[in-house]
């Protein structure tokens, strides 16, 4: 049917050929006459399908589709073809006659089928490059380039349509990485390689002398390096992000340190405070590693802060992908658990974005070969520091062996399950005194444990050496190291070509004859009481049932910037599959310090629709929904003085009001009118919520050891958050550590922080006048005002226990000020470290000043 403004005239559209020419034939079939247009199919004909609403849901019957064709000094003109199949395959054919009559030059710049079709569903953010050809796997220095490019082989126009980094490609080239990937063994070589992996505890020290010893230990040269440190930089300073000058010293006597007999180039360098990862390469190897990408993950107090954690770096080397993680994990002889969960943590939420690729995100495991190094902090289940120095003395490792934390957790695979490690037949590298070779020998007496490690996961992998390095007595850890050799995909190019052209082959004969269909287990998501910061997941399986390999992707619904809400992720939210291939989809449902805020006000609510779009097929309507649980964490600090109960027991209307009143109230703080208030409804001073935290801490935490620099154990965070979401209790649960984060989490997720967004400008303008930043102070609204004199007044107390607490008022200020004196959301990416320097020196007066009135 032809679309006349309001009038639809029947017509056949015919795709001809004749005398080599391509034309296509518009034939009208009105009752009085039929009559032909000829518009023949040139530089300048364009033929678009339309992209519409209805195609974002999953329409069991065929609905049809509109096209746009226009020719070479002619009107556009407008067709609705009923069937959907037959005007796919009549749209492939017409970009089929553009191609073979055109060549690659002119259909690239015309408008078809396969770029229109999915311009209004690409995923925002996502740029998808087809695969290269194995001349250009190896990022070329720029003296190479010319070289290159004097034999290339002949590339047809249907490759090279691939090649071009073309939204018309982008259906196709993850589809065919897809297949080149399952017929990898095709043309891949197993080459051996030889990998040196090093960790250190530096224990805050400076280099005082040469790293020969440890990285220059082998007669032959490794062709890479893998350098890991822990406790670089142990200065407040760094523990905040700070810079380090540490970091510099280091890397250079790391460059000074390697081996003689071989010239290496920098990969990639990786630092979160006291964690640093150094790659280094054999020059001649440098251009054969590509897609480099780095990721660090706090795992400290409010599982963000960096003094433990780990760092990564993952490249690809040839054709064989790795990952090499350096972590730090938490002390004490008796949190094994803790440790356990820093090492989830650190697998959970590393993600590597990798520019251009089908699967931008990637997380740890998802590579050919893992490399874990650092000060894992596992110790001996042993607490006699006589009876385990006696058995080293007599070279019975293997009996300490057995009271091995790491190895007892691995077997009962609560932490690095998957992972081998070599046989250790060294001593215990922690814990020596400084500049020697003797046990501890300070009060604590640390007992001696195997704190530092090397683990591996993958294939091809055989370990040659694992040992310490006892001339090295800068610290009071001994640096551990272990020689690898790794077998590495390498690429026959004449093998690849041969693949890849097969595999282009044959998906254009597949696409000509099939279109891709999917097969979902369930389309309907019920997540029932959500709460803040408790993670719940539903799965469902998607099946290929199709003829063809096929590739999906969660796709931003119109007007959508990203696929789904932010509480809401899908993983995997893209894939590949080939027919009969099933592959599982986990929906998480996580309500962060992002989202809280306005689920907790009733403007968002557990409701979303996901897109699961099919490429060159159609796309699948999901459903999610579910209840959110209010939270008193995320609600502003107005809404929470005038509950006097817990928030759960407040009334769901009510409780709405008073959240949707504070935020329009805070939108202006310092210029708010009360609210009527009788005196039965007096606000509090300070919220309860506040109040029972800063008072456990206060009876319970104040001589404890690491406070506020030791996270809390994610169990203990969730019984507290509901504790105080449904009851006023006497006694808060968990331990003091958690307690405390729990704070820092409850101040973090405030919509206002205590000094409001409006005076944190005069905050930053008079830092050392102590007399003006309490004026400042005295001009916050009553209910602000008084959580900071509360929390000032706390903290003044905590620190006269620092020889006990380990507090000092440095950390503090540094702490507190990201939390109580935060820039607004649209200064938070100009912030300079001037500022946060001037904020700290804000927080830092009234702590070192005497109570105000």
């Amino acid at each position: 049917m032809e679309m006349k403004g309001p009038l639809r005239e029947p017509c056949t559209l015919t795709l001809a050929q004749r005398n080599g020419q391509y034309e296509l034939i518009i034939q009208m079939l009105t009752k009085e006459q039929h009559f032909q247009d000829i518009i023949p199919i040139n530089s300048h004909f364009k033929c678009v399908q339309e992209a519409e609403e209805t195609l974002l849901i999953d329409i069991a019957s065929n609905s049809g589709c509109k096209i746009r064709i226009q020719g070479n000094r002619t009107r556009e003109r407008h067709f609705e073809i009923p069937d959907e199949e037959r005007c796919l395959k009549f749209l492939s054919k017409v970009f089929a006659a553009q191609e073979a009559l055109l060549g690659f030059e002119d259909s690239f710049s015309s408008m078809n089928l396969y770029k229109k079709i999915n311009s209004q569903n690409q995923p925002m953010g996502i740029h998808r490059e087809p695969p290269p050809p194995p001349h250009s796997v190896n990022r070329m220095l720029p003296h190479d380039k010319e070289a290159s490019n004097k034999e290339q082989p002949k590339v047809t126009n249907t490759m090279r349509k691939l090649f071009v980094p073309n939204t018309q490609s982008g259906q196709r080239e993850g589809i065919i990485k897809h297949i080149l990937a399952k017929r990898e063994k095709e043309y891949v070589n197993i080459q051996s390689f030889r990998f040196f992996v090093g960790t250190w505890n530096v224990n805050g020290q400076s280099p005082d002398s040469g790293l020969e010893p440890w990285l220059n230990c082998d007669p032959n040269p490794p062709d890479i390096y893998c350098i890991g440190f822990q406790e670089l930089d142990l200065s407040t300073e760094a523990f905040f992000y700070f810079e380090s000058v540490k970091e510099q010293e280091w890397s250079m006597a790391v460059e000074r340190g390697l081996h003689s007999k071989a010239k290496y180039k920098k990969v990639q360098v990786v630092r979160l405070v006291g964690m640093m990862l150094l790659i280094f390469a054999r020059k001649d190897h440098w251009r054969y590693i590509r897609d480099v990408t780095t990721e660090t993950v706090g795992t400290g107090i409010m599982g963000k802060m960096g003094n433990k954690g780990g760092v990564a770096v993952r490249f690809v080397f040839h054709n064989t992908t790795f990952c090499i993680v350096n972590s730090h994990l938490a002390a004490h002889v008796e949190d094994f658990e803790r440790r356990n969960q820093d090492y989830k943590d650190i697998c959970a939420r590393m993600s590597f974005l990798v520019p251009n690729q089908a699967h931008p995100q990637l997380n740890i495991m998802k590579h050919d070969v893992v490399i874990w190094l650092g000060d894992l902090n596992y110790r001996l289940c042993m607490l006699d520091a006589n009876e385990v120095k006696s058995l080293i003395s007599k070279n019975d490792l293997q009996r300490l062996l057995k009271f091995d934390q790491l190895n007892i957790q691995r077997t009962q695979k609560k932490a690095f399950a998957d992972f081998t490690e070599g046989e250790i037949k060294f001593i215990p590298t922690y814990k020596y005194d400084s500049k020697t070779d003797r046990w501890d020998s300070s009060g604590k007496c640390r007992v001696p444990a195997w704190c530092d490690r090397i683990l591996w996961r993958g294939t091809n992998v055989n370990q040659l050496h694992y040992r310490s390095h006892m001339e090295l007595k800068t610290s009071d850890h001994k640096p551990v190291s272990a020689l690898f050799h790794i077998g590495v995909k390498v690429v026959d190019e004449r093998r690849y070509r041969k693949v890849f052209e097969d595999s282009v082959r044959i998906m254009d004969r597949m696409e000509n004859d099939f279109l891709p269909s999917l097969e979902l287990s369930r389309r309907e998501f019920v997540f029932e009481d959500v709460k803040f910061r408790q993670l719940q997941k539903e799965k469902f399986q998607i099946s290929n049932n199709g003829q063809v390999p096929c590739h999906f992707s969660f796709i931003p619904k119109l007007n959508d910037s990203q696929y789904c809400k932010p509480w809401l992720r899908a993983e995997p939210f893209e894939g590949c599959l080939e027919p009969n291939e099933t592959v599982d989809i986990s929906l998480d449902v996580y309500v962060s310090k992002d989202s809280v805020t306005i689920l907790n006000s009733g403007e968002d609510k557990i409701e979303d629709i996901l897109v699961l779009h099919l490429d060159r097929g159609k796309d699948y309507f999901l459903t999610v929904s579910g209840n959110y649980l209010p939270s008193c964490f995320g609600t502003s600090l107005e809404a929470l003085c005038r509950m006097k109960r817990p928030i759960r027991e407040v009334p769901v209307t009510k409780l709405i009001d008073l959240v949707r009143n504070s935020l329009r109230h805070e939108k202006s703080l310092l210029q708010m009118v009360p609210l009527d208030e009788s005196a039965s409804e007096r606000p509090l001073q300070v919220p309860k919520e506040i109040w029972l935290l800063v008072n456990h801490l206060y009876r319970y935490a104040c001589h404890q050891e690491d406070l506020f620099q030791t996270p809390g154990m994610q169990e203990d965070l969730e019984q507290i958050i509901d504790c105080l979401d449904t009851s006023i209790p006497e006694k808060i649960p968990g331990s003091n550590h958690s307690v405390a984060e729990a704070l820092l989490i409850f101040l973090e997720a405030l919509p206002e922080p205590v000094i409001c967004y409006e005076l944190y400008q005069r905050c930053l303008d008079c830092p050392h006048d102590l007399r003006v930043c309490r004026q400042v102070i005295s001009q916050l609204p009553r209910c602000h005002r008084n959580v900071f004199r509360y929390l000032m007044s706390f903290l003044r107390e905590l620190l006269t226990f620092s020889e006990y607490n380990n507090v000092s008022a440095n950390m503090i200020a540094t702490l507190f000020t990201s939390l109580l004196l935060r820039p607004p959301p649209n200064l938070m990416a100009r912030q300079t470290p001037s500022d946060r320097q001037r904020a700290i020196q804000f927080i830092l007066g009234f702590l070192l000043g005497s109570d105000e009135d």
